[in-house]
């Protein structure tokens, strides 16, 4: 038996556990119901980074469908969902009724937490795919995910449209190319965001996305929303935190938003242009559904990992570039010799209520020239309706 996940995260060995599938291990790693703590999963998540697997976690207070949704727009092998309330017994076939709905009936479907021992086989017999109780191990759990891992098929069985594309994506990012008779056509607004690591990015990306999506409700012509973010690739084991979705409401927005996650070591952005192309051209409709969002998708974000100064290569890929900046960053020489500024459309000032707000923006200005600079508090919502306007206008 491995180690227990009470034991600290310390004496878990760091190496890369996967090098021997088909392709790294995709895992969603999701709490339903009511279930507000999070240290547990937190600890199986950096396990499973550690062990050359790319996690994708999703959050708290997620519904079967919300994971079922972020499970078939990540293309992942295996769900693995938390539980600490008693209705295990009800959201597991929840769960896997909902990847029926959605066109990924395929995921298989783990769940761990507090589950009794007499209603293991009930949750075995319902379809679930393996049941870990208190006390496993981690290496148990890495085993179970690995176990999980197939070569990838070119075309998704349900032919549902989103799912296809993100197993478009997952192959040619694998370097398998463009499958015949792909659709391609570039979204009408393909919008890069980029900074340093702890600017906001990711809040950012998901309030712009989520006020976008509420007026293409009063305005169908605007289309769906697509976003494609990417996060550092570990360079011991090859795993990683994709943790960047977590900061959307799919409870509420469920398929309005086609959200896809990437693992990518430096400003490798192989395959970008493609996969931006793949995602315009798919019309997200599912076959014999009409409640599943649908539309093409004409506003891409991209959001970079905010390596540093010197990421750049984005700008080749996208119309515009916001850069993200928070006060405290430095004087405005040192911003003017920081090439990611060069690459800027749109400046933007996020945790504008933090100190030194008042001197990043007159920096700003003064390195601006005529591009537009943005106040926004991401995490608060405030600012981003004129900065959408301003991404969106420009």
């Amino acid at each position: 038996m491995g180690r227990s996940l009470t034991s600290p995260t310390s004496e878990f060995e760091k190496k890369d556990r996967c090098a021997d599938l088909p392709h790294r291990p995709r895992v969603l790693l999701g709490k339903m119901g009511l279930d507000g703590h999070d240290r547990g999963v937190k600890v199986i998540a950096r396990a499973l980074r550690d062990s050359g697997v790319h996690v994708i976690y999703s959050g708290l207070w997620q519904t079967p469908r919300s994971l079922a949704i972020s499970a078939r727009d990540e293309d992942v092998d295996v769900i693995a969902a938390s539980m600490m309330s008693n209705s295990h017994l009800a959201l597991g076939p929840q769960l896997l009724k909902a990847l029926g709905d959605v066109g990924r009936p395929d995921i298989p479907v783990q769940m761990g937490g507090i589950l009794p021992q007499e209603d293991v086989p009930k949750l075995l017999e319902a379809g679930i795919n393996a049941c870990f109780t208190t006390g496993v191990g981690l290496e148990d759990i890495v085993e179970a995910v690995r176990s999980c891992v197939r070569e990838r098929t070119e075309l998704v069985e349900s032919g549902q449209a989103d799912a296809q594309l993100a197993r478009d994506i997952s192959r040619l990012h694998d370097g398998a190319g463009l499958r015949d008779g792909a659709q391609r056509r570039r979204p009408a607004r393909v919008i890069g965001i980029t900074g340093s690591p702890g600017a906001g990015k990711s809040t950012l990306v998901a309030q712009l996305a989520s006020e976008l999506s509420r007026r293409s409700e009063d305005d169908p012509s605007i289309g769906r929303v697509g976003v494609v973010a990417f996060d550092p690739m570990s360079p011991i084991t090859n795993g990683a935190l994709l943790g960047d979705r977590l900061r959307v409401d799919f409870n509420r927005l469920e398929g309005r938003i086609f959200y896809h996650s990437l693992a990518i070591r430096g400003e490798d952005y192989h395959g970008l242009r493609e996969i931006i192309e793949l995602i315009g051209g798919s019309d997200g409709a599912t076959k014999g559904r009409s409640d599943e969002g649908g539309g093409r998708i004409d506003t891409l974000f991209v959001e970079t990992v905010g390596a540093g100064q010197n990421e750049t290569r984005i700008r080749d890929y996208v119309d515009t570039t916001a850069v993200v900046l928070t006060p405290g960053m430095g004087d405005a020489v040192q911003m003017d010799k920081a090439g990611i500024l060069e690459i800027a459309d749109v400046f933007v000032c996020n945790k504008a209520d933090h100190p030194g707000e008042h001197e990043l923006m007159r920096d700003l200005r003064d390195i601006s020239g005529e591009r537009r600079v943005f106040e926004t508090i991401a995490t608060h919502g405030q600012g981003i309706a004129e900065l959408l306007d301003g991404l969106v206008g420009s």
